[in-house]
């Protein structure tokens, strides 16, 4: 009997983690699975806790597991889906300069100094393309006189 409390126990922790870890790296939504998976982690985690006395963590995980009770019966209630979370702002670190405007001023320099980009490419891609046919009929000449 002992050996079902400790699966209860280790249960409860690979479920309340896998949930957090979910929801942290983005690959689940803090909604309703998140606090199926809170509350029943908590859950078995108040039945390991209360078989080995551990007051404290039993005392937690059932305001763990309210809270998750609490959040899943207003899920049901709104029936709205739950918030995406919101992306970080970005950061500028002091002494790293921003490079952002930086693209703009070169794209408009090139343009100045080099007119249309894209048509010079296509005109460099062009001339690789001849230089490497003349390159073939070379080495094919080559290859015949010898």
């Amino acid at each position: 009997m002992e050996l079902l409390w400790e699966i209860a126990g280790w249960s409860g922790a690979v479920l309340i983690l896998s949930a957090y870890l979910s929801v942290s790296m983005g690959w689940l939504k803090a909604g309703k699975h998140f606090q199926v998976a809170n509350l029943i982690g908590a859950c078995a985690f108040i039945i390991n806790g209360a078989v080995h006395e551990a007051w404290p963590s039993v005392v937690t995980n059932v305001a763990w597991c309210l809270i998750s009770a609490i959040a899943i019966l207003r899920m049901r209630s709104t029936q709205e889906s739950p918030v995406a979370p919101v992306e970080a702002s970005q950061v500028q670190f002091p002494g790293v300069p921003d490079t952002t405007g930086q693209i703009a001023v070169v794209e408009a320099i090139t343009f100045a100094v080099h007119g249309d980009v894209a048509a010079r490419a296509a005109e460099c891609q062009a001339s690789l393309r001849d230089g490497r046919a003349t390159d073939s009929a070379i080495h094919s000449s080559a290859a015949v006189k010898r």
